[in-house]
């Protein structure tokens, strides 16, 4: 059988016995309650319910370099390998400039014979300050674009790759090259980052890269051949064409 309501409440202040469906205490004035209990049918009032306590609202912690509120710091996305690709071929132009070699021992003119390290160095050295330019700029975007899909490893492997194919091709079709910078590695690392994109496009699918910017850079990059003589045609399309190759396997790779 339940219980009815209490007859009285005792006044904490003034000790009365006053009753249980009043607010103030008669005797003393003193506060019992914020609001008079309400009745339910038959005179029996509905008991009080215990207000839940508000959940604790999580806080982030003090945040590291790097960090924005809700997302960790990945240190390891940070492009080192493409950073240093950059660095060598600024690197390896300041020293010729600086007189430390010859222009000769890295870049190709004419026929190389066994030094076949000219295929690479080649590439990391540049004749004109617009053409360094381009195409560092050219190389840091695409192969931090690669490095941070499929780790560090992909752009110096797409790289190289590009660079010597491109730089055998003038030297097998050309019979007096003349090639040095990085238009055919640029190629190559727009090339091979660009694969993926274009197959995703084709099944029908949204990405986020913008085509008009990378046709840009492509266009701009296939174009350095007029506007200055040691960027080699061939050693550009060499490239291009060793990046499109290497984006099929490159997809199939585990990413990040």
């Amino acid at each position: 059988m339940a219980s009815g309501p209490d007859l009285f409440v005792v006044c904490k202040s003034c000790g009365s016995e006053v009753s249980p469906y009043i607010t103030e205490c008669p005797y003393c004035g003193s506060r019992l309650r914020k609001r008079a209990p309400k009745l339910e049918k038959g005179g029996i009032a509905k008991p009080v319910k215990a207000r839940r306590k508000a959940p604790a609202i999580p806080s982030l912690g003090k945040l590291k370099p790097g960090e924005i509120p809700g997302i960790r710091a990945d240190l390891s996305l940070r492009p080192y390998a493409t950073i240093a690709l950059v660095l060598a071929a600024a690197l390896a132009t300041i020293g010729w400039r600086a007189g430390l070699y010859s222009f000769l021992d890295l870049a190709i003119a004419g026929p190389i014979g066994s030094e076949y390290h000219r295929l690479l160095s080649s590439s990391f050295v540049y004749a004109g300050t617009g053409y360094e330019l381009v195409g560092l700029v050219s190389i840091g975007l695409f192969g931090w674009l690669l490095e941070r899909r499929h780790g560090l490893w992909a752009p110096l492997l797409v790289y190289g790759l590009a660079a010597v194919v491109g730089a055998s091709l003038a030297l097998v079709v050309d019979p007096e090259p003349i090639a040095s910078g990085g238009n055919g590695a640029a190629l190559g690392l727009l090339c091979a980052w660009l694969v993926p994109e274009l197959l995703a496009r084709r099944r029908g699918e949204e990405t986020e890269a913008d085509m008009f910017g990378v046709a840009a850079f492509a266009a701009v990059l296939l174009a350095l051949p007029i506007a200055t003589e040691t960027a080699h045609v061939l050693v550009g399309l060499g490239g291009a064409a060793a990046g499109l190759a290497i984006g099929l396997p490159l997809m199939k790779a585990r990413r990040r």
